[in-house]
């Protein structure tokens, strides 16, 4: 398994419009990050984790020419406003993209991007085939996905983990038996926003206690904020085993 990081950011993204702070005016590439996503290939199968709004310049620098399926974590915007782009794939493959969320995220989705779920004319397919996303593993391709329930403050939403890899975003909390599920992954990649605590998000302290519980081998940490500070100066201070991801990077499992 392949992992590029395509965004690292949390939902303004670093740097941050009319922000002053030094961490937005870094010259270091490591501090500009985009809204957070993830692209994993195995064999044949390429996946999307979440598809905010920097996506199109995603992909295009990343190079992805293909997609098979879409998972969103959740609703927000930082998570969904890429969805338009989708449709690119759909026009060169000539079939529509499994899209995987839960029931309440697919009927806003609909709700907000109608365009994207109506057939037209000039459209001889759908964009998309919906499934929604309950707590067991399902497949996609070759293969299993187990959805991880947390918590972003008190929004039910979902991690995800494949194989050795583990994903996830956004979260505040996680019950006793979904950690059950993270325990002894490889890679961990889990939201750090800032070093203060936050009423949705882990700080960095709780994300490198999750990371630590779990045992992970090795841990990257995405979902940052211009407050957690400089790459560079937080890397220094970070446990054995666990990184501070960024924007291009490549992971392989």
């Amino acid at each position: 398994m392949t992992i590029t990081f395509l965004g690292t950011g949390s939902s303004q993204g670093v740097p941050v419009i009319a922000c002053s702070c030094p961490t937005c005016h870094s010259s270091d590439s490591k501090d500009k990050r985009l809204r957070s996503s993830i692209y994993l290939t195995q064999h044949d199968t390429s996946i999307l984790i979440d598809s905010g709004p920097d996506l199109r310049q995603q992909v295009l620098s990343a190079g992805i020419e293909r997609l098979d399926a879409l998972l969103l974590t959740h609703g927000h915007r930082d998570h969904t406003g890429g969805l338009s782009e989708m449709r690119s794939f759909v026009f060169k493959h000539e079939k529509e993209i499994p899209l995987y969320a839960s029931a309440h995220v697919l009927e806003c989705l609909q709700q907000e991007f109608t365009y994207l779920f109506a057939r037209t004319p000039h459209q001889e397919i759908s964009n998309f085939e919906l499934h929604t996303i309950e707590n067991c593993p399902f497949q996609i391709e070759n293969l299993t996905v187990v959805p991880i329930r947390v918590y972003h403050h008190t929004l039910p939403i979902w991690g995800f983990r494949l194989g050795e890899l583990t994903y996830i975003t956004d979260a505040k909390s996680i019950a006793e038996e979904e950690i059950a599920k993270i325990r002894g992954t490889t890679v961990l990649i889990v939201n750090a926003l800032q070093r203060e605590p936050h009423l949705a998000h882990f700080s960095l302290t709780e994300a490198i206690a999750l990371a630590q519980q779990v045992n992970a081998k090795v841990t990257y940490l995405t979902h940052i904020s211009h407050c957690l500070g400089f790459h560079k100066k937080v890397s220094k201070e970070l446990p054995r085993g666990i990184y501070l991801a960024y924007d291009g990077l490549k992971v392989s499992l």
